[in-house]
């Protein structure tokens, strides 16, 4: 009676647990496709951007400083933000996406102001 009772325990956490691995290895993916992976193309993305700024390119700073690039060093730019006022930044302070979206704001005002 016993050895029955113990047979059957043993075959259903065998189930149980192969249930169980199985779902933890779908949420793994799962966290991988939709955090992990978004991540890193962001990161690539963002240090594609860095590598192409250039002297008299318009950026905004991830503290949300507008500017002109008047210089550039290996890791420092200094942006002029106003008549006769620079300031110097680390690259990495410098956003891609508040920049693209920033400056597609504003060609978009334009031709908006152009067409009226």
């Amino acid at each position: 009676m016993w050895h029955l009772i113990l047979l059957q325990a043993n075959t259903s956490s065998g189930t149980g647990g192969l249930a169980n691995l199985l779902l933890i290895g779908g949420m793994i993916i799962v966290f991988y496709f939709f955090m992990i992976r978004p991540q890193q193309k962001r990161q690539k993305e963002q240090k594609k951007f860095r590598e192409s700024l250039k002297v008299g390119s318009k950026v905004v700073t991830i503290g949300g400083m507008h500017g002109k690039i008047i210089s550039m060093q290996e890791e420092t730019i200094v942006l002029e933000v106003d008549r006769s006022t620079k300031l110097t930044f680390e690259k990495s302070a410098v956003s891609a996406e508040a920049s693209k979206k920033f400056y597609a704001e504003a060609s978009e005002d334009k031709k908006k102001l152009v067409s009226t």
